[in-house]
């Protein structure tokens, strides 16, 4: 495994983040053990949850068995960089959602009693609360470092304007700020790299990308691929069917899996800290492996640029 420092703080975190969506509602809790204890046997030690994952409003289904996991002890806890999320719906009644410093705190306590845990290594904000001022987010967030329940603060799914106001906030108050941004980010996907991506850089945060591999369109296109590509990714295939048959030709030319490429490609880019694989088995959790071992050329990333095009930073991408 190979590993690097969370944006520009200390902490190591493997190059890939084992994303946990799947446990429970796909993946049952006995085989979610097993691929929890294989990452750790493959080196990774960073793993990325939320108390909305499970998808049973205030349940918190997927923390729950990370946080039974846990218990079982033999220093697993101690291995793992844990990321979770607030802001989702947990309840029916009011403050049971967003970025007020009320539910922020509820919300923190909640993950760390299903965790069973008594800290929180990276807690990200799952949206931005435009109803919430800075001042108030930033007080609740600085609370929970000083008790000693988070240690480092990340967004998902931030505008990069919306990092630069986070962390200028954060920097008037003495307060380290964000370190990461969680966003959507793959081959096909490229509207961060405008203005989130840029505000990273500056800023110093790592970038963490969900959805890689494009809910599937970028692993293949066989049969079997086709198969599990349903809704908006069946449609999104069809979109961009042109592009993904160039890619996967370029794919057998230089002789890579289609999904191995498309991790590999992200592991070029010096923001990114880790994407976010999200196995439903064993299989899929160790064929991912081999990315670390691929390394494009120039011209290789030429050509991924030339199949999926980037859109490049801000202004320059809508104005000259």
């Amino acid at each position: 495994m190979q590993y690097t420092n969370l944006g520009r703080t200390g902490l190591k975190v493997s190059r890939l983040c084992l994303g946990t969506m799947n446990f429970g509602p796909e993946t049952t809790e006995a085989d979610s053990y097993a691929i929890m204890d294989k990452a750790l046997e493959l080196g990774i030690n960073f793993f990325d949850t939320a108390n909305v994952y499970g998808w049973k409003i205030g349940e918190g289904i997927t923390e729950q068995i990370i946080g039974r996991w846990w218990a079982q002890g033999g220093g697993r806890r101690e291995k793992v960089v844990i990321a979770t999320k607030v802001y989702g719906k947990m309840g029916e009644w009011q403050n049971e959602s967003r970025l007020s410093a009320l539910h922020i705190k509820r919300a923190c306590e909640a993950s760390l009693k299903r965790l069973q845990t008594d800290y929180i290594d990276l807690y990200q904000m799952h949206h931005i609360d435009r109803e919430t001022p800075w001042e108030e987010i930033w007080q609740a967030m600085e609370q929970l470092v000083r008790e000693g329940k988070v240690l480092y603060i990340g967004s998902s799914n931030f505008a990069g304007w919306h990092i630069a106001q986070a962390n200028e906030a954060a920097k008037n108050r003495h307060f380290m700020g964000l370190v990461s941004e969680q966003s959507l980010y793959n081959l096909v996907e490229r509207r961060i790299e405008m203005e989130v991506i840029p505000a990273c850089e500056h800023y110093g945060l790592g970038l963490i990308p969900w959805s890689p591999l494009a809910g599937g369109i970028l692993g293949g296109l066989n049969e079997e691929g086709k198969r599990r590509q349903t809704g908006r990714a069946a449609e999104a295939r069809a979109k961009y069917l042109p592009q993904l048959q160039k890619f996967e030709a370029f794919c057998n030319e230089i002789g890579e899996k289609p999904a191995d490429v498309a991790l590999a490609w992200m592991l070029h880019n010096p923001v990114v800290t880790a994407p976010i694989i999200g196995p439903r088995t064993m299989e899929q959790l160790t064929g991912s492996m081999r990315v670390l071992d691929i390394k494009l050329s120039e011209s290789q990333l030429k050509r991924l640029d030339e199949i999926f095009p980037p859109v490049g930073p801000a202004p320059e991408a809508y104005a000259w």
